[in-house]
């Protein structure tokens, strides 16, 4: 099989954390030194609890509710704008993945939940990591040279053991052009549905003929 990139291979490890009584000016002053814009709130396991971002420190400085009115206009918004900790400004309940997700199920909880970034916890609830929109975005923006090594390399040799030029492959901004000969018709959906599921493709145009 080929190898997809999960969230353990693109997450952050070393993650910038809080504490529930950590005061507000050190929960911001945290997000600036590290130029980050959200860190997890744990609690003293280890385990998140929540997630203070960049505009739950502006909502707090402004002492204004949520603009964008995702918390409403109630006591629940107002209390969050004169928080004076992490823990009363943080957004709760958490939602978490985990390192074993693949990188498109991350993308659609990142999607699905409205966030930008999600804790990533072990089988413990333990903090191990933070993956990012951008973390997620990475692991698809990938050279043309890199792509093409990789189904050069594991789907048509080592994959499905084909010789060396028996089918040349171009990449052009992600989109993958296959010329060649295959040894057999059944052949060459697979070849198709295999360099579909290598990262950073985008596309794959087949001009494959059968030996027989």
């Amino acid at each position: 099989m080929l190898h997809r990139r999960t969230v353990g291979d693109v997450m952050t490890e070393e993650v910038v954390t809080l504490r529930a009584d950590t005061p507000v000016h050190e929960a911001a002053a945290l997000l600036d030194a590290n130029d980050i814009a959200a860190a997890p709130v744990v609690d003293e396991d280890g385990a998140p609890v929540g997630v203070v971002s960049a505009s739950d420190v502006l909502r707090h400085e402004t002492g204004m509710p949520d603009p964008q009115g995702r918390d409403g206009d109630g006591e629940r918004a107002w209390g969050k704008a004169r928080a004076r900790t992490a823990g009363a400004l943080m957004s709760s309940p958490v939602h978490t993945a985990r390192a074993d997700w693949t990188i498109p199920r991350a993308a659609r909880e990142l999607r699905r939940r409205h966030v930008k970034q999600l804790p990533v916890v072990d089988d413990n609830g333990l903090l191990t990591g933070i993956v990012s929109r951008s973390d997620l975005l990475d692991a698809f923006i990938r050279s043309d040279d890199e792509i093409r090594g990789e189904v050069e390399r594991d789907v048509l040799g080592r994959l499905l053991g084909l010789g060396e030029g028996t089918i040349t492959v171009e990449v052009r901004e992600g989109a993958v052009t296959l010329r060649g000969h295959v040894p057999e018709p059944r052949l060459g959906p697979v070849v198709v549905g295999l360099c579909q599921g290598v990262d950073g493709v985008v596309a794959v145009d087949a001009h494959l003929v059968t030996d027989r």
